[in-house]
């Protein structure tokens, strides 16, 4: 059994998360540039066994998909051509962000802490893991 590797997509930086080689529990990993994205997830599949690929699909309250949505669509495709036989599925992502904020005020975060760039995407990389398990 591999790991599932989940993406929070963003025009700047990326949250990434990942579960355990039994699939129970998701960390986050470090933040990462989008420019560098692709060749990160390479590596790191080349590195470690990964079943497969949640990415976050935003979407808006009616159910339709973003304006984000023709920024990761490249990106998928790119995703798919380096890595062609990864099962690679998308998770709506609504409210990750509101979610990851109130997590971090319900453990204490301080304020210059939750103001760290790219807190809110790791954490919205583990919302986005978590659903899907959850879902499974």
């Amino acid at each position: 059994m591999g790991r599932i590797l989940a993406i929070d997509y963003g025009r700047r930086r990326c949250g990434v998360a990942v579960t355990d080689p039994l699939q129970i529990v998701a960390n986050s990993l470090p933040v990462v540039r989008t420019c560098e994205l692709i060749n990160f997830i390479v590596k790191y599949c080349a590195e470690e066994t990964v079943d497969r690929i949640i990415v976050g699909e935003p979407r808006q309250m009616n159910g339709e998909p973003s304006e984000s949505m023709k920024y990761i669509k490249p990106f998928l495709g790119q995703l798919r051509k380096k890595l062609p036989t990864m099962q690679i599925e998308m998770v709506d992502e609504r409210f990750t962000s509101v979610i990851a904020h109130r997590e971090m005020l319900a453990a204490g975060f301080k304020k210059s802490d939750r103001q760290r760039k790219g807190l809110a995407d790791e954490m919205s990389a583990v919302i986005i893991l978590n659903t899907w398990l959850e879902s499974r």
